[in-house]
Formats: structure tokens, sequence, C-alpha cells
């Protein structure tokens, strides 16, 4: 891969994780290979999921924002941000809820409206690109 290659997907991960990744060095092959980490969890949706839980059942909501499972974690966070766990939960009675999605409730793991910030400051954003 040459640098520029390298520079532009290095630009690309920092827009996606809202911060400077981490370049972690890898020596477990012939060659070392460089892998971006976030320290921060990443929006996986911009509105919260609707979620029916079961009581007394133990659940895992994806903190860091790389689950596939989403909202729940899948194990993603071992390899693309070991920093962040899962945040652990069981339910006292059956309820259906809003499980936060943009990761940056201060309720975790339920909504607690923190995804209209997200969405007012994307949509800042994409208006000051319009006049540059």
């Amino acid at each position: 891969m040459n640098t520029s290659r390298f520079l532009v997907a290095v630009r690309r991960r920092c827009a996606l994780n809202f911060s400077r990744p981490q370049l972690l060095l890898l020596a477990s092959s012939p060659g070392v290979r460089c892998r971006l980490q976030s320290t921060q969890p990443i929006p996986a949706a911009r509105l919260p999921f609707r979620v029916k839980l079961t009581a007394g059942k133990s659940y895992a909501w994806c903190a860091c924002g790389h689950s596939n499972k989403q909202p729940f974690c899948d194990g993603a966070h071992r390899s693309k941000s070991p920093s962040i766990s899962p945040l652990r939960f069981t339910p006292d009675r059956d309820s259906t809820v809003m499980l936060c999605a943009c990761k940056q409730t201060k309720n975790a793991p339920y909504c607690d409206g923190s995804h209209f910030k997200v969405i007012f400051q994307d949509a800042v954003k994409s208006v000051k690109g319009l006049f540059k």
C-alpha cells in the first residue's frame, strides 16, 4: 500500500470514529502490521433500538458501536476498541424499552434523547461543508 492510499484510509477511519485512532503495531507475523483502534464509541445508528427484554435474563449492551448485533455486544470491541467494554445488565421485569444506539446516553443502556444532539451536530457539519 503506498503512502497516499494509507493516509486516505487513516483520514476516513478518523472521520468515522470522531477522534484520532491509536496506531497499534503487531509483531505477530514476519512483517510488522498496523491496526487502527478507536478509543471513543462510534454511533451504531442515529435512533434508538426498541427491544423486548425478559426479566432475569442477562444482556450485554454494546458500548463501543462496532457490534454487528446492535444493540447487543458480539465481541467486536476486543479487536476494534479494547478500551471499551460492554455494559452488562439484567432487567427486573419483562418490558419493551428503547436502548441507545448513538452511544452518547447518560443513562446507559437506555435512551435519554441524546441522539437529538448527535443528529443536530451532524446537520451542522453538513451545512458547514456546503460553504467550504
